[in-house]
């Protein structure tokens, strides 16, 4: 090995300066920016991430909160389980149950709280809910006429999106339910919601070639973001997992009131936050709710409680999804 500094330099050892720079530009999209926490490459999809900044919602609050309600159709014998120790029993009358209260008698009740409270609601929908209940839809829908509505693919069961045939078929399936929806209530959505959350890279592109220009699929933020695809940019609006109240209800077990309190330490905590460092970025935080847990009247109770609490508080602003991306200057 020639260990002189003057002879190791010669033309033939200078490095490739395309090749460093190549290498550089990669570890600096995969870093942190200073400019925004998730400015980089989206480790699920490969695109290009960026952050929406915004410095303070309407009246200067500096935690925006949407509640987004699912509205869905799973069909007879299938959906979420209540008791798991008892769906094997045929017919399963326990968790069918379960699953029918919340369509016939959990969605409108929630209508009713959000309408009584004056809170601004997201509605996430199952294009064949209409179809399957009318009635309880007309009923709802006239408790909240102009909450904008998410798309939320066909059902949540039997026809998701067909993850694994390639992008013409996810197009086509998101067509075919925004038409539904279209078709069903004189609104084409904007917004989609993936059904169960189960999305892939491909879902993302043909998002953006439908037409739609926000989505909930993504979980892992604070703050507002764009997804740059080739077929065009997609807004993500924050849908952490950890708020999602069907979660924490089957999967971890945990009462109405335990997600009561989950619920007010997450969004005071970001409100906290902000008044300790009123330069920070504004945040975001959309909660998931379902009928199955805040359309019984102990949910219901908790849900009431939560929306008068931060209705109370200072830095909290309780919005839709459409009031955000407006305030965000991206409508």
């Amino acid at each position: 090995m020639n260990l002189n500094p003057a002879a190791a330099i010669t033309a033939r050892h200078i490095p490739d300066v395309g090749l460093i720079v190549g290498v550089a530009l990669v570890f600096a999209a995969l870093l942190p920016l200073e400019s925004g926490a998730q400015d980089r490459i989206d480790r699920v999809t490969g695109f290009e991430r960026e952050t929406i900044h915004t410095a303070a919602w309407p009246g200067g609050k500096k935690v925006a909160v949407s509640f987004a309600f699912f509205v869905e159709e799973f069909g007879f014998g299938q959906g979420p389980i209540f008791r798991p120790d008892l769906a094997s029993r045929n017919p399963d009358l326990v968790n069918e149950a379960f699953r029918q209260y919340a369509i016939d008698w959990g969605v409108v009740r929630v209508g009713r709280l959000f309408k009584e409270l004056n809170v601004p609601l997201t509605i996430v929908v199952n294009a064949e809910f209409f179809g399957k209940h009318p009635s309880v839809w007309k009923e709802f829908r006239s408790m909240a006429p102009n909450a904008p509505i998410v798309a939320h693919g066909m059902n949540n069961t039997s026809d998701m999106l067909p993850l694994r045939s390639g992008i013409a078929a996810q197009k086509a399936y998101i067509r075919r339910t925004l038409d539904l929806i279209a078709e069903a209530t004189g609104v084409r959505p904007t917004g989609w919601s993936s059904p169960s959350v189960y999305a892939n890279r491909d879902t993302m592109r043909a998002m953006a070639a439908e037409g739609v220009a926000y989505t909930l699929d993504q979980m892992d933020s604070d703050v507002v973001s764009r997804l740059k695809t080739p077929e065009g940019s997609l807004i993500l609006l924050p849908y952490p997992a950890v708020t999602v109240d069907m979660g924490q209800y089957l999967a971890r077990m945990k009462t109405a009131r335990e997600i009561e309190t989950l619920w007010l330490d997450y969004v005071l905590e970001l409100a906290n936050e902000a008044r300790a460092d009123s330069a920070r970025d504004a945040t975001t935080v959309v909660i998931g709710i379902h009928p199955f847990v805040v359309g019984t009247p102990d949910g219901a109770s908790a849900l009431r409680r939560v929306l008068l609490r931060l209705k109370a508080d200072d830095v909290v602003w309780l919005a839709d999804a459409d009031a955000i991306l407006k305030a965000a200057g991206l409508r």
